[in-house]
């Protein structure tokens, strides 16, 4: 199974709550904090939702240690 690398690069001030909620939902506390996540439509859903405040990068299954 594939899996994604969600880093928070803006901060969510001044968005609405429900972006501050899902950015807090996917695990991402501060910025510039990274989590690996599954690849899968709910998240991906999630990560569209709030795409002009993250990066997205594809993760290797061996990478997540690095």
């Amino acid at each position: 199974m594939s899996q994604l690398r969600i880093t928070l690069e803006r901060s969510t001030i001044g968005y609405p709550e429900d972006q501050k909620f899902t950015a807090r939902t996917l695990g991402l506390r501060k910025l510039h904090h990274s989590v690996v996540v599954p690849d899968n439509p709910a998240m991906r859903g999630m990560i569209n939702k709030i795409r002009h405040l993250v990066t997205v990068q594809p993760v290797e299954i061996g990478e997540e240690a690095s």
